[in-house]
């Protein structure tokens, strides 16, 4: 967690203990004890409606961070088979598409994944990519062998440009505002209802309070690290396309 998300979570929990001091001084436990049985009930019904929503963003987050991840190493993976099958085509576009893998590879990784921070994309990329098709459109196959090579080529260079578009798509993917909304007021209401409670013991009911407020404000903050696939503490890394550039063999000449 980070400075400012600690300091959330310390301010929240000094309002509520504070609003639970002034309320003991304006609403005395004594009298809030008479509710505590329809106060349990709503607050029953409430925290496991919260509790669902809380659950269902919390999966759906976490889906989209692992579809991204999965998206990346499948389109280091279309790459790479373009590569491969680069260096058993002949010159000149062999070498020319083999140059122009690496340098997708590399420019996706310098250049491109910062921009996706920022719900970005490199034009530098996606001009590789149009360069790849027209290095491989250009290639004109002399025997059944070198037939079977362009015919992968293509294959594979479809799957790579389905990849990057998927990926450019999941740059945006991110919590609708309508759902923090929900998350925010129903974390309010959930932790509200605590309120109403009378305990004479103050301490433990302060503490109870606490907990969950705590409790509520860490799964916000910790949907926020994971709201979008390229940023926070979980965020999707270039992984895949560093493996492929640390595990080739020296390029042609």
């Amino acid at each position: 967690m980070s400075f400012l998300d600690i300091s959330i979570v310390a301010i929240v929990l000094a309002v509520l203990a504070a609003g639970l001091k002034l309320l003991e001084r304006c609403v005395p436990h004594s009298l809030r004890e008479t509710h505590n049985d329809v106060a349990g009930f709503i607050f029953a019904a409430v925290g496991v409606l919260y509790a669902v929503l809380l659950g269902f963003v919390v999966i759906t987050v976490w889906t989209g961070n692992d579809s991204a991840r999965k998206t990346t190493f499948q389109e280091a993976d279309a790459l790479a088979g373009i590569y491969w099958i680069s260096r058993q085509l002949p010159a000149p576009e062999g070498p020319q598409l083999e140059q122009e893998t690496l340098s997708y590879a590399r420019t996706v990784m310098d250049t491109e994944w910062p921009l996706m921070a920022d719900h970005k994309s490199s034009p530098d990329a996606t001009q590789l990519v149009y360069q790849m098709r027209a290095t491989v459109f250009s290639v004109n196959p002399q025997g059944p062998q070198e037939q079977v090579l362009y015919e992968h080529a293509v294959s594979h260079l479809e799957d790579l440009a389905s990849q990057r578009r998927e990926r450019l798509t999941e740059v945006d993917d991110e919590v609708p505002m309508l759902l923090w909304v929900a998350l925010i007021v129903g974390g309010v209401l959930t932790v509200g209802f605590t309120f109403l409670f009378g305990l004479s013991n103050t301490l433990a009911h302060t503490l109870m309070v606490l907990s969950l407020g705590g409790l509520v404000v860490i799964s916000l903050l910790v949907i926020k690290e994971m709201n979008f696939p390229f940023t926070g503490v979980t965020a999707v890394k270039p992984t895949a396309f560093d493996v492929f550039l640390q595990r080739l063999p020296p390029p042609r000449s």
